[in-house]
């Protein structure tokens, strides 16, 4: 990352805590551009960005609010050399905590037991290659000069967050996703980065929605309509709804499906934050298993809050040309012909398909990520967005195949007093009724237009989200 600095950084005495007065001088003649002896951001951002080691607005901001004592809006060269001590100072610090043998060199073994004791599991090629995105000489070994250089510039304070530079993940919403969260640091919420990143994924996720609301709104047809009529497929589905209420009928219910992404996005995260408190221990690391149960118990916790709009976004999308004028218009009808306990119609079996969901959701994804590491990496530990969102893609597409029945019997549970002639059936009841007539593929009715929507959904959102991200100024991790 800092290879500009190998001409002039690493004299013979660098690995000693006292660097020479010259090193910091020639850093900073280099960032002082117009030469009056101080640096403000303008000139620390584009300094860097000369250098070829550009960081983003936050953590260039950082470097210097940090490195502004006086606060006078500008970093002298004092302020500048105290800053950088104090910087090394931590990353020495961090450097000998992965140094277990203090043998002054950071090897591939003892990342993987660093991260295993911060209950993080790695392989030994994704150890080599953090090391193979730091490492100057070509050794397979980070000594401390390397060390030093890489991190000089990164405003990162301890072995966590240098851990979080090396991860990357996104929050993007691409429809039925249960993904458990992402965690934000202290710095990032303090910041307003998490806030940032939650609205750019809010975004490309409306927009995604929006863009395959027609797919969406067929799904929901085949799931309660098609065992009534063979001409419910993809394309009698399509000419059904177009011929019954016109093309903008294709969107019915969408309006609902946007409006409930912010509150149950809102609601995912602080449950996911709360359940993670719960489930360790003051100081302890969040391993696999407490960020699955969290994850789970957290999407628990949002579909119960917003559930009563998934009633509505279905009734909407099953209901006829002029049934209802609209989402309050149609709880309005609910709540006066139906009682206040139809808006939890399907709720059982809704819960039930969290588990399975998030469970091979989040299982699959880290085992797709693990191995795009293990055999495809070549110069950088960093996914990247495309990389994860395919990741996210295939591991939300196994989580549906298992919890898709359960989606079905909640759907139909929704709709029930809708459809003329249909008894009013309970979970149980439901599931023997679809297989004694429809048999076990009518559990998976209309399981295609659901697929069928996951690609350009994915591709939309990935358009969107980034940039959201670059009109929001939200930095990568």
């Amino acid at each position: 990352m800092l290879r500009w600095l190998r001409g002039f950084v690493l004299p013979a005495a660098a690995c000693q805590d006292a660097e020479p007065p010259t090193r910091y001088e020639t850093l900073f003649h280099k960032l002082d551009r117009n030469g009056d002896g101080v640096v403000d951001i303008c000139e620390l951002q584009e300094g860097l960005k000369n250098l070829g080691i550009p960081l983003g607005q936050d953590a260039e901001e950082k470097i210097f609010t940090t490195g502004d004592v006086n606060k006078d809006g500008k970093l002298d060269f004092e302020e500048f050399m105290k800053y950088l001590k104090d910087h090394e100072k931590q990353m020495k610090l961090a450097f000998k905590s992965l140094d277990k043998n203090n043998d002054g060199k950071i090897e591939a073994s003892e990342i993987v037991q660093s991260l295993q004791i911060l209950g993080l599991t790695i392989s030994k090629q994704q150890a080599e290659l953090i090391l193979q995105s730091i490492d100057a000489d070509g050794t397979m070994t980070v000594d401390w000069n390397e060390w030093r250089d890489y991190f000089l510039f990164n405003p990162v304070t301890d072995i966590e967050e240098i851990i979080r530079f090396w991860k990357h993940s996104t929050g993007i919403d691409i429809g039925d996703s249960l993904t458990i969260p992402d965690e934000f640091t202290e710095d990032e919420k303090k910041s307003g980065q998490w806030w940032r990143q939650l609205l750019a994924g809010g975004v490309a996720g409306a927009v995604s929605r929006t863009s395959t609301a027609p797919l969406d709104r067929l799904k929901v047809m085949m799931q309660v309509h098609g065992s009534k009529s063979e001409k419910m497929n993809i394309y009698g589905g399509f000419r059904q709804m177009v011929k019954e209420g016109g093309i903008r009928s294709l969107w019915r219910g969408n309006g609902t499906n946007v409006i409930k992404i912010a509150p149950e996005t809102a609601v995912k995260f602080w449950a996911y934050e709360q359940y993670k408190k719960l489930l360790t221990e003051e100081g302890q690391k969040v391993g696999t298993f407490e960020r699955f149960v969290s994850g789970s118990m957290a999407g628990a916790t949002a579909q119960t809050f917003i559930y009563p709009m998934e009633v509505l976004k279905t009734r909407l999308a099953v209901g006829k040309t002029g049934q209802y004028y609209g989402m309050f218009d149609c709880a309005k009808k609910i709540l006066k012909h139906e009682g206040m306990g139809a808006f939890y119609k399907g709720y059982v079996p809704n819960l039930l398909g969290i588990i399975p969901y998030a469970g091979i959701d989040l299982a699959v994804y880290e085992l797709l990520k693990s191995h795009w590491l293990d055999n495809f990496a070549k110069d950088s530990v960093n996914p990247g967005v495309m990389v994860l969102l395919g990741c996210g893609a295939l591991s939300s597409t196994c989580g549906q195949l298992a919890s898709y029945p359960l989606a079905l019997v909640r759907t139909r549970m929704q709709a029930q007093a809708m459809v003329e002639g249909t008894p009013q059936l309970n979970m149980v009841g439901l599931f023997r009724r679809i297989i004694s007539k429809e048999g076990l593929p009518g559990l998976y009715r209309g399981i295609a237009p659901n697929f069928m929507k996951v690609l350009p959904a994915v591709g939309i959102s990935y358009v969107v989200y980034e940039n959201m991200r670059q009109t929001l100024g939200v930095t990568q991790k």
